[in-house]
């Protein structure tokens, strides 16, 4: 299926489609026909991943069973804490696994280095139940590793995620590449104004993952977004996604519902030409008006550098 396709220009020239299909939290078992609907029949052009995600099998075998070629669509994975200091042997493993010899998008997964070499390959701990953290690796050390791959033409742009403006210094110190993209929670209730302002002065894209929150969420309950949907008459959720696409941010849509994909894609686009300035402003004030909250919180015992952080 054709379908229309917005796209942001990264700072590296290339363009990215606004909106894509995130498969967190995806059940390994329903990520195939998610991804093949999702591309073949929804009009997506751009798949979100992970190397710790544990489904990019699933998620090259839905893109294979689409039929559409594999130029036409939009692929991001992420390095994961304990490949650090082994980026390209991370990203070969999602290669093979996605079925293809270059993501158009990798991502530093979180900032956070972990034991390569503790008591299990995705969450490392220490006796007392603290993740195991490699305190003496250096961030600096990773983003030369991703220019690395960039260089070798095995990811066509690369950024990070989950990056406060503390750990984007210290990225930019040393960096010959400035990443195209971060990659966070943002929504209405947690829009990181401050953030998103010194990251486009970087000319640093912002990438909103959890974009209506979490299961059960009360985005999807604001008396404000429901407002301004049934002034619109769209759904609320739509008013969520479009209010970040007006926005000029990358928007990643989870679901493994057909009707809920299909939605997610043309709702979206629609609420983003029908939103009004004001409209925008209200939303933007939610946060600060008692709202904000966020819903991806992992425990690390590090210091992340973010507002709000709990």
């Amino acid at each position: 299926m054709s379908a229309p396709q917005v796209t942001i220009k990264l700072n590296d020239g290339k363009e990215i489609p606004a909106l894509g299909l995130g498969t967190w939290q995806a059940p390994e078992a329903e990520v195939v026909e998610a991804v093949r609907y999702a591309v073949a029949e929804a009009g997506y052009r751009h798949i979100d991943g992970a190397w710790a995600y544990n489904n990019e099998v699933s998620v090259g075998k839905g893109l294979a069973a689409s039929g559409v070629p594999r130029s036409e669509v939009y692929i991001t994975s992420k390095v994961w804490g304990t490949w650090h200091n082994r980026v390209e042997a991370c990203l070969d493993q999602s290669l093979e696994r996605l079925g293809t010899d270059y993501v158009d998008l990798y991502l530093i997964h979180w900032p956070i280095a972990m034991n390569p070499n503790g008591n299990h390959p995705v969450i490392p701990t220490l006796l007392d139940g603290s993740r195991d953290i490699a305190h003496d690796w250096k961030l600096t050390d990773t983003w030369e590793q991703m220019e690395d791959i960039l260089k070798k033409g095995k990811a066509k742009s690369i950024g990070v995620s989950n990056c406060s403006q503390k750990n984007l210094d210290i990225i930019l110190s040393k960096a010959e590449v400035v990443p195209a993209v971060n990659q966070l929670e943002i929504h209405i209730y947690n829009p990181q104004h401050s953030l998103l302002s010194y990251m486009a002065s970087k000319g640093i894209k912002a990438q909103a993952y959890s974009p209506l929150g979490s299961t059960g969420s009360p985005l999807l309950k604001d008396e404000v977004a429901t407002e301004i949907a049934q002034k619109h008459d769209v759904a609320v959720a739509d008013v969520c996604l479009g209010y970040l696409i007006a926005k000029d941010i990358i928007v990643l849509a989870k679901s493994v519902t057909p009707s809920r994909i299909a939605s997610n894609y043309t709702g979206a686009l629609t609420a983003a030409k029908k939103l009004t300035k004001n409209d925008i402003t209200r939303l933007d004030g939610l946060a600060a008006a008692g709202k904000q909250k966020r819903f991806v919180t992992p425990p690390w015992p590090v210091e992340l550098g973010f507002e709000n952080w709990p």
